[in-house]
């Protein structure tokens, strides 16, 4: 008999690439100073928090009672909460969702492992379109899911459909959908969805069992240029959405989001109840309870997005002038960079020879680029360009 499980000590051993970067940018900015290390690894928002946020808290503080703020909530979310979230999708993307379609929960994480529980029954397979973030895999298979992975669309970064229809089959229950995407930076069009939304209604029809789709929605706020990420919800009825709260409001450490079940769902009210079960089955009940006040009060708000849309011209424009590839990011706040050779690890090694960490793709299942998370200040990425010139004359 094992100790413990193999598994999960495996997971906790070997740190995702994305930490372990990050850990390693810590370790050596205390030895050459944080000023000469360019840290492009975590995702983390560099930008602060709406004023009305913080003064929401002080404003909760100050006039609630102390044990009812901080006290427990229902499991699924105060029910204030859950209205105020429903009645924002109702304005803002005219989705008939209503309080009790929606559960709080600590984050994107805990909303995507939520949605998977209470969806997967052995033999189920989930569907990722590469490139993806890696922890899909992570959660997919902890809820007892086959991981499928669909190739990547190396030309426009949409959707590799012939890719994506080889891996749908009689077994897959889910597909699950990045769009702004972590870790291209690309929204996927009108068209994209309509023709994934399409493609998903016909192999219902063909398998007779829902496909759901899974909508993880951490960038849906961050984009630019005014362009079109649109409500799946209102495209494809098996859906759900997957939302948290720490890009768009700058608040990652709070760990506060939701899922929102469609309504158009035919078994609504058993997934959503699925759903309760998982979130209590997994200890996620009760998400923070003066956060989701804080939240409600602060619907359809975003902090200063527009560091980040000059990050991404500031490092786009003088990556591709130095004659780096590159993707062109429409939202979130990632650039994804080809390698000037095939093996993106060994080019994110030579990176960090001059203290650039970069990303390699292959967790994010398309090798050979490596991800910039230009949520940094905007002088650190002026600093670092004469190391990524150095970098690429160095394969010159």
């Amino acid at each position: 008999m094992h100790t413990v499980n193999e598994h999960m000590q495996g997971l906790g051993t070997v740190r995702s690439v994305i930490r372990d970067l990050f850990e390693y940018g810590l370790k050596r900015a205390s030895e050459v100073g944080a000023e000469n290390v360019y840290d492009y690894s975590l995702g983390n928002p560099s930008t602060p928090a709406p004023a009305s946020v913080e003064a929401d808290m002080l404003d909760l503080i100050a006039h609630e009672d102390s044990v009812s703020l901080h006290g427990y909530t229902s499991a699924q979310g105060l029910y204030s909460v859950r209205k105020a979230v429903s009645d924002d999708i109702r304005t803002r993307f005219g989705a008939e969702v209503g309080p009790d379609d929606i559960y709080m929960t600590c984050g994107a994480a805990a909303s995507l492992t939520v949605t998977l529980k209470a969806l997967v029954n052995p033999g189920d397979e989930v569907v990722a379109i590469a490139p993806f973030f890696p922890e899909y895999r992570v959660f997919s298979e902890a809820a007892g899911a086959v991981f499928r992975v669909a190739e990547a669309d190396l030309g426009a970064f949409q959707i590799n459909f012939d890719a994506l229809s080889a891996v749908l089959n009689a077994r897959t229950k889910a597909v699950i959908v990045n769009s702004p995407n972590n870790p291209s930076g690309v929204v996927f069009r009108r068209e994209t969805v309509e023709k994934l939304c399409a493609m998903l209604k016909e192999r219902e029809a063909e398998y007779g069992h829902p496909i759901f789709l899974i909508s993880d929605e951490p960038y849906r706020e961050l984009v630019y240029d005014g362009t079109e990420v649109p409500y799946l919800m209102n495209l494809y009825d098996d859906t759900v959405v997957c939302y948290s709260f720490s890009k768009s409001l700058s608040l990652p450490g709070e760990r506060i989001g939701y899922i929102a079940v469609s309504p158009k769902i035919r078994e609504n009210r058993a997934l959503y109840a699925a759903v309760c079960g998982a979130g209590r089955a997994l200890g996620y009940v009760c998400a923070p309870s003066m956060m989701q006040q804080v939240v409600a009060k602060n619907l359809g708000k975003t902090s200063d997005l527009s560091v980040y849309r000059t990050n991404r011209d500031l490092l786009y424009n003088a990556l591709t002038e130095m004659g780096y590839e590159a993707v062109y990011p429409d939202g979130a706040f990632y650039l994804f960079v080809k390698s000037p050779e095939p093996d993106a690890k060994a080019f994110s090694e030579r990176a960090k020879q001059l203290d650039l960490l970069l990303v390699p793709s292959d967790s994010f299942g398309c090798p050979g680029y490596v991800r910039l998370a230009y949520c940094v200040k905007t002088e650190m990425i002026r600093r670092s360009l004469p190391a990524f010139r150095k970098l690429i004359e160095s394969y010159r």
